[in-house]
């Protein structure tokens, strides 16, 4: 629970900096976001330590993954544009994820599976992916905010805090792309993994629910397909920024719902630990 107390501190910080604009406000929130990412580090790199292999496997060892990876991401942003506004959107996420997983337990060992090749590049890449489109989203939901802001032709608290619509749309756009790409690369690697797995552990009963009928890759692959039809869309048909920014809240709803409850209640081929 102390990795998602520090994210919360950091989540009241961006809060403060976002409605008062200080220079101190803004300093300290990153510093504190700073400071969980690096407990967060640590700790990862304990179990990492522990197991000779990134604690990737189980539901709490993977969320806790792709919150540090999405904080990482963002921070990188953040430090690299200077621009501390969208911070109020992301940190929330970082502290509600974590907060769900304090209670699990991270893997004690490694499943057998994990010695398939491919596996590495499979599970880090779509955790990459998920840490795009998280962006992707707080992204959009800022840019559709500040597209109304902007439509009343009042501008207010949005239009002062966040960057312009144009620089918002691109950066969407990016993440998606990028997102997409390690979705794809993912994917293609569970495939990979698959077709060795089955002839290395054919009697394990996990084997036979490895099809599009599972929920889990049944929603992966929904999300590749919400994602891809964005950017052809985008790019050929015409597609506005606007609605491409609302599809990035869509997209991501349906990567949270795979995360979480499907990942917990329906998954049948992907219960490593």
């Amino acid at each position: 629970m102390s990795l998602a107390l520090l994210y919360l501190a950091a989540c009241v910080a961006y809060v403060w900096h976002f409605v008062g604009r200080r220079l101190l406000a803004g300093r300290v929130a990153t510093g504190l976001l700073l400071v969980a990412v690096l407990v967060h580090t640590f700790t990862l790199g304990m179990h990492t330590m522990e197991l000779g292999v990134p604690p990737m496997a189980g539901r709490t060892g993977a969320v806790s993954t792709f919150v540090w990876m999405l904080a990482v991401a963002y921070l990188a942003i953040e430090v690299s544009t200077d621009e501390r506004g969208m911070g109020i959107f992301v940190t929330p996420l970082l502290f509600v994820l974590q907060a769900v997983v304090s209670q699990g337990e991270m893997p004690r060992d490694v499943p057998v599976f994990f010695a398939v090749p491919y596996v590495a590049m499979h599970v880090g890449a779509l955790l990459f992916a998920y840490a795009s489109f998280a962006l992707a989203c707080v992204i959009g939901i800022t840019y559709v905010l500040l597209f109304r802001e902007l439509k009343t032709r009042t501008p207010g608290v949005f239009f002062q805090r966040l960057p312009s619509l144009q620089v918002l749309d691109r950066m969407n756009m990016r993440a998606v792309g990028i997102g997409w790409l390690l979705l794809t690369i993912g994917l293609v690697a569970g495939a990979l993994w698959m077709r060795d797995a089955s002839v290395r552990y054919a009697d394990d009963p996990r084997l036979p629910h490895m099809t599009l009928a599972d929920p889990k890759i049944l929603m992966a692959v929904l999300t590749w397909l919400v994602y891809g039809g964005q950017l052809a869309t985008r790019r050929w048909a015409g597609l506005t920024a606007r609605r491409a920014a609302m599809l990035s809240a869509v997209g991501f709803a349906i990567v949270l719902l795979n995360f979480l409850p499907v990942a917990y209640f329906f998954a049948r081929s992907h219960n490593f630990a």
